[in-house]
């Protein structure tokens, strides 16, 4: 008898969906907290940091509450990019 025996799911397909569900949640989570702290809005952040949603309540915040749009998700100010918004014309 093994006393620490993991069953043969955890490191098969189950330790895989473990992974992309880890690195899904850190990147929402992340893009939340950076623009909930570029905003100030401190309770927001709080929420973010605590909560584990696995990237739910991250993309509640962005889109619904702060009002990202796709094409202002990775700008420093939220903004679209001058270049964007010309191409666009």
């Amino acid at each position: 008898m093994e006393p620490f025996h993991i069953g043969p799911g955890v490191m098969g397909g189950g330790f895989s969906l473990f992974l992309l569900l880890a690195v899904w949640a850190l990147f929402w989570k992340g893009l939340a907290l950076w623009h909930s702290s570029r905003k100030g809005e401190q309770w927001w952040f709080i929420a973010l940091l605590v909560l584990n949603t696995f990237g739910i309540l991250e993309i509640i915040y962005l889109f619904a509450v702060a009002k990202m749009r796709a094409d202002t998700l990775f700008t420093f100010d939220g903004k679209v990019p001058e270049h964007a918004s010309q191409e666009s014309h």
